[in-house]
């Protein structure tokens, strides 16, 4: 009401700016601005006309001075730094079944107000009513469902662990059990494994900020193998940020393997089903990152004695069936399976030779016979029986004595030479009655 009289009452009078105010903030100018008190009045008078809203929040610090009827909050994102001052009167704070303490969530009634004097926003509560367990656990099952759907879940998205991590990842509270209990088992396990341990805020308003940049600054670093987030047990509100949808999916977004560890067996926040490994305690995650060396060092004796076991065996095996080979009697008297071989390699060859000597001979046979026919074919045996063949100068065959006249000369080819003869008569044959006869004739 302050803020609105001292609006409408304007500046003091006989000042300049009274002379000349811009009615709107686009008039002003660096010649004609607006006094702070002008603007803030402006502000307040905008903020009031603004409808009253539900607000959640955390209580990180409430002020109940005696004597007063007005307590003073500071309500805080559950998700990220930011806060308002909130000013309730104290019947609402005792009207709450279990008062009102810092860390509890919180849903208010309230109206925005702009302090002139100070430039701060507060707001002015109505109502303020506490978040059930209930209520809590719905919304942790609401956004169970959405995540799912989402297929956060899956185990087709689980990254198998490393069987010796180069670097160990661990998220914790500062100087808590849970790093104590991880550190210790995971080293007595394995005395040589290597950690990088972040301290953040494992509870309250930070702690969804802190662990999810932990998280993200571990994911990034090269050696980094695995992961770790631990914290001990405790109550559902302290166990929320572990459920809180922000860290979730940076856990998911992470290319490391992460394991949660958070709180106790029967706890079961969303980051057990987004973590690609549970451990139901700080304790059983030290067992899940690293192998025991004595169980590995029992293992690999176990295997060597296995496998010695395996190679006698064998070897006897196998020793047995030379034996048995060597006993046969091929083996025995190796000279025989050959002997026998090489007399049927003899009579083969032999066979083969007769045969071949039998073909020769016959086909020697065939060949006689046809030089037999050719011979008695041949004109040359004809001549050899005393008969001549007749041939003019030109070269041809005398057939007839017509072909040829007194005077001609021929020449008479013998079976061994020619002869040149002259034809002092031709007569036409008669009816010759014996081949040599007329070969006679012919000859003289």
């Amino acid at each position: 009401m302050a803020a609105a009289e001292e609006s409408e009452a304007g500046p003091p009078t006989g000042s300049p700016a009274a002379r000349a105010l811009p009615a709107t903030a686009a008039q002003t100018t660096a010649e004609q601005p607006w006094p702070v008190r002008l603007l803030t009045a402006k502000i307040a008078d905008y903020v009031a006309k603004m409808p009253s809203v539900w607000v959640e929040g955390q209580v990180v610090q409430s002020v109940n001075r005696p004597g007063t009827t007005t307590c003073y909050l500071t309500l805080r994102d559950t998700d990220v730094d930011m806060s308002l001052p909130v000013t309730a009167h104290v019947r609402l704070l005792q009207a709450l079944p279990e008062g009102l303490t810092d860390g509890a969530r919180v849903v208010v009634r309230a109206s925005p107000e702009f302090w002139t004097k100070r430039g701060s926003l507060q707001l002015a509560a109505s109502d303020l009513r506490p978040v059930g367990v209930g209520e809590l656990l719905a919304r942790i099952a609401h956004l169970k469902r959405v995540l799912a759907a989402e297929g956060l879940f899956d185990a087709g998205r689980k990254k198998p662990l490393p069987f010796l991590p180069r670097v160990v990842g661990l998220v914790c509270g500062r100087a808590s059990a849970a790093e104590r209990d991880v550190l210790r088992t995971a080293r007595d396990r394995w005395p040589g494994v290597r950690f990088d341990v972040r301290q953040v805020a494992v509870q309250g308003v930070g702690a969804v900020a802190e662990v999810s940049a932990a998280v993200a600054a571990l994911d990034a670093e090269p050696e980094v193998d695995v992961i770790v987030v631990a914290r001990g047990g405790g109550s559902l509100e302290d166990l929320l940020p572990f459920s809180n949808e922000t860290l979730l999916r940076a856990v998911a977004a992470c290319t490391t393997p992460v394991v949660s560890a958070i709180g106790h067996e029967v706890d079961d926040p969303l980051l057990d089903l987004v973590a690609d490994v549970r451990a139901s305690t700080p304790t059983d995650a030290g067992r899940r990152v690293v192998p025991a060396v004595a169980e590995e060092l029992a293992g690999l004796a176990t295997a060597r004695t296995r496998l010695a076991r395996a190679v006698t065996r064998r070897l006897d095996a196998e020793a047995a069936a030379l034996a048995a080979l060597r006993s046969r009697p091929a083996l025995a008297d190796p000279h025989r399976v050959l002997a026998e071989h090489a007399r049927s390699v003899t009579d083969a060859r032999d066979r083969a030779r007769r045969g071949l000597d039998t073909a020769l001979h016959r086909a020697q046979g065939q060949v006689d016979s046809l030089a037999a026919a050719v011979r008695t074919l041949s004109p040359a045996s004809t001549l050899a029986r005393g008969y001549a063949v007749l041939q003019t100068d030109e070269g041809a065959v005398v057939r007839s004595p017509d072909d040829v006249e007194a005077g001609d000369w021929l020449r008479a080819r013998l079976a061994t030479g020619s002869l040149v003869v002259e034809v002092v008569d031709a007569e036409d044959a008669e009816d010759p009655a014996d081949p040599d006869d007329s070969q006679e004739e012919s000859d003289e």
